[in-house]
């Protein structure tokens, strides 16, 4: 009789305990518009993996106008068009990594990404890859583009144990990111698809190459007007 009671209750226990999670990650989805994370699980995984964790997050209007630029120019060049996915890249990089398995291509935009960094963990599993999918919709549907950038230039890994555009400008060029000119901004991007591997400062061969290649895409992006809804006009700091 005792078990026959049992299973009712935990079953019951187990629906709340789904609805209380379903209503926390979208308060904290919601809170994260206008609150920065208190902390990432990459962050923690660096810290704990003993390579640091230097971060300081700062507002969207205290980061260089080239630093927005360049990591558009470099990560995602249609963020300004897409809902959170870039689907003819996705389907490319699907095509390439059946025909080579041993060199997995990425396709994730600026959003799947902060997605990823915000609330899920390194890897490439399918479970974390369809809460990437859930979180990376929601984040477009709540955020909108601007703050999504803001997140994306506070949370990404930008060197070894290095958090964040600010972190980065004081690592790399001793300034504030609000400081940073074109060519400093496209060779911290350059840096992002391994910032553990790219050195900024000194520029490894990799890193001054693509930074070259950074600004020429920067330039071709400066006048779009979709873009520049989101970063805003060119200020001379």
């Amino acid at each position: 009789m005792k078990t026959k009671g049992l299973v009712p209750r935990i079953g019951r226990f187990l629906k709340k305990l789904l609805l209380i999670l379903v209503i926390g990650q979208f308060l904290y989805i919601l809170l994260l518009k206008w609150v920065n994370p208190p902390v990432t699980i990459t962050q923690l995984a660096n810290w704990v993996g003993g390579y640091g964790l230097k971060r300081d997050y700062v507002d969207f209007e205290e980061m260089s106008y080239y630093a927005k630029l360049a990591v558009i120019s470099s990560e995602d060049q249609l963020f300004a068009d897409h809902s959170g996915f870039d689907w003819k890249s996705i389907e490319k990089a699907m095509k390439y990594n059946e025909k080579k398995p041993n060199r997995v291509r990425g396709a994730s935009t600026i959003s799947q990404q902060v997605a990823k960094n915000v609330f899920l963990w390194q890897g490439r599993s399918w479970i974390r890859k369809g809460l990437e999918t859930y979180f990376t919709f929601m984040i477009e549907l709540i955020w909108g583009k601007q703050r999504i950038l803001e997140m994306y230039l506070n949370v990404s890994e930008m060197g070894s144990g290095i958090f964040g555009i600010e972190a980065a400008a004081q690592a790399y060029f001793k300034k504030p990111a609000a400081k940073l000119n074109k060519s400093e901004a496209a060779r911290i991007a350059a840096c992002l698809p391994n910032p553990k591997k790219f050195k900024v400062q000194p520029a490894s061969r990799y890193v001054t190459s693509r930074g070259w290649v950074i600004q020429r895409q920067m330039n071709n992006l400066a006048g779009d007007d979709e873009i520049k809804a989101i970063i805003g006009p060119f200020a001379k700091k």
